[in-house]
């Protein structure tokens, strides 16, 4: 197999957020493959671009998010004029050349659907900063081939874009390695005791920022007698949860740690992982929960539902209020050992290896076509 050219454009190579995380993720298995890729960015991080070739695109229009967004696709087309690649993979939005567009979130037209008709000409077609975000989306939709990061995603493409033809799901992956039981068995009695969580209490963690779309309203409630809910994650509103808790009486039993260095410390910890977002394009935490060898509870409106099979290696639940139950069945520890042994099963068969294998294979039929 010959060696691939292959451009990725992405404002920020860096692994902070989901999708700048699955896109680093991937071009660094892709790279470590033999492929050589030129970096089209704003800011990369030294240690995860070791190995390709860092094309700095000039930050301009800071002062508007859209017209920043914008500016990156009118940079980027200035910098790859002339350029001949295998393959031009964008992880943004916009107009620059690209063969492969990953959408790592739903669409923006699709986001406002729910929109009064006075909100939808106010806010959408009177508005240049909508018309933008609009043209942008629609340029990105005319690319040969998209790829979702689930099949939720794919479905918003069908539904409001009426797209089916060269459309792919490659779900983000965990990394097995680092993220395995054993790791987690070996730590989880010296964390657990300086996180100030008892055998006996079932500890539940929560992953992500934006709290509010991510569910956590909803989870609290739901922390019984001899529960404990870590939240990691930097949110908004913290004096609005702080109120929830003193509402429900468990301000004892919650404790928000804000963004961690070493997520996986709170894994050990953990019994159960939860994600009840309202709306998710994926769920990363929920497989990393699942590669850690735990049982997990996610929203069948996020992407990684699709991986779960109720009962067996997790639960998904259309309405918060069936969480409740479920954490009082997960506080039998024979339970959360089979369910976990059967995440993990899972979590190995979507290891981020297996994610790049998809794209390599999608990147050879894309170059092959172009000779």
């Amino acid at each position: 197999m010959r060696s691939l050219h292959i451009a990725v454009l992405v404002k920020s190579f860096v692994s902070t957020g989901g999708s700048q995380k699955y896109t680093a993720e991937i071009a660094r298995r892709i790279s470590n493959k033999g492929h050589v890729i030129d970096l089209y960015t704003r800011e990369a991080d030294p240690e995860l671009s070791r190995g390709m070739n860092v094309i700095e695109v000039p930050n301009k229009m800071q002062y508007s998010s859209v017209l920043n967004l914008f500016s990156f696709g009118h940079e980027t087309a200035k910098l790859l004029r002339g350029k001949k690649y295998d393959v031009i993979h964008s992880h943004e939005r916009g107009y620059m050349p690209q063969d492969i567009s990953t959408l790592h979130s739903f669409s923006y037209i699709g986001a406002t659907s729910h929109y009064s008709l006075i909100k939808k000409l106010t806010q959408i077609y009177l508005s240049p900063r909508s018309g933008l975000h609009l043209w942008l989306e629609n340029k990105q939709m005319s690319v040969p081939q998209l790829v979702a990061v689930s099949s939720v995603i794919k479905e918003d493409v069908l539904v409001n874009y009426h797209r089916r033809k060269n459309v792919s799901v490659i779900t983000p992956g965990a990394d097995i390695n680092w993220f395995n039981p054993d790791w987690i068995a070996e730590n989880r009695s010296q964390i657990r005791k300086r996180e100030k969580i008892s055998e006996n209490d079932l500890a539940v963690i929560f992953v992500g920022s934006e709290f509010r779309r991510k569910g956590l309203d909803s989870l609290i409630p739901t922390i019984g007698p001899g529960m404990k809910l870590i939240v990691v994650g930097r949110g908004e509103r913290l004096n609005h949860y702080k109120r929830l808790l003193e509402k429900h009486g468990i301000s004892d039993r919650v404790k928000f740690v804000g963004l961690a260095d070493n997520v996986r410390e709170y894994y050990a910890a953990a019994d159960v992982v939860v994600l009840p977002s309202l709306s998710e394009a994926f769920g990363m935490s929920i497989l990393e929960g699942m590669a850690c060898g735990l049982p997990v509870i996610a929203s069948i409106n996020s992407g990684v539902s699709s991986l779960i099979e109720n009962e067996f290696n997790g639960f998904t639940v259309a309405d918060s209020s069936e969480i409740s139950n479920i954490l009082v069945r997960l506080k039998n520890s024979n339970t959360r050992q089979t369910i976990g042994k059967n995440a993990r099963i899972t979590a190995e068969k979507n290891s981020w290896d297996t994610a790049a294998q998809e794209y390599e294979k999608l990147y050879i039929r894309v170059a092959n076509s172009k000779i």
